[in-house]
């Protein structure tokens, strides 16, 4: 049986990195786990006011990741911390108060930029704020991806041979982190 992870790429660009990276982490990913690669996409924003009567996109959303067994996000740094659309998504799904659905679910972090410094803002931005509203975040390998730029050909497909075992080897560690919440 496989974990089903449910893997947030955190931006809305058709060709994002962050997309590409979560695209590969699937195809590396072992047996043990299945990965689900979406983006913030269709989320409506939160609003409070709401809660009484939630959306669909916002119910769909709740559905899918409380159904998981956790969650990777992968995400770009955008002025230092993560896209408003990541954030937006994390408001949506940690509503309303008490009942998260990141609740208990293993938690996987991954940031990533074209520039030398990987997006660390952004990891630490999420660092920041899923604690008290999801499970365990994975501590090591930590993955800030940098010169992200050339590791992708034209169909998406990883091509940079340094990037490979870094993915690889936090997929294995987040699928050990998985088993051992779970088991």
């Amino acid at each position: 049986m496989a974990y089903n992870i449910v893997t947030i790429a955190g931006s809305l660009r058709k060709e994002s990195f962050s997309l590409k990276i979560a695209n590969a982490l699937a195809k590396l990913a072992p047996a043990s786990l299945k990965l689900e690669v979406i983006t913030p996409a269709g989320i409506s924003l939160f609003n409070q006011d709401l809660e009484g009567a939630p959306p669909a996109d916002w119910l769909a959303f709740r559905e899918k990741l409380q159904k998981s067994d956790g969650v990777i996000f992968v995400t770009p740094e955008y002025n230092r911390a993560i896209p408003g659309v990541l954030k937006n998504a994390i408001d949506v799904a940690s509503r309303p108060y008490g009942k998260s659905s990141f609740n208990g679910k293993p938690v996987g972090i991954i940031s990533n930029s074209p520039s030398p410094l990987g997006g660390v803002s952004a990891a630490k931005t999420l660092q920041t704020i899923l604690p008290g509203i999801a499970g365990p975040i994975l501590q090591q390998p930590e993955a800030y991806l940098n010169a992200v730029g050339d590791a992708f050909d034209a169909d998406g497909n990883l091509v940079k041979d340094s990037l490979k075992p870094v993915l690889q080897a936090y997929i294995d560690a987040f699928a050990v982190h998985v088993a051992k919440h779970h088991g």
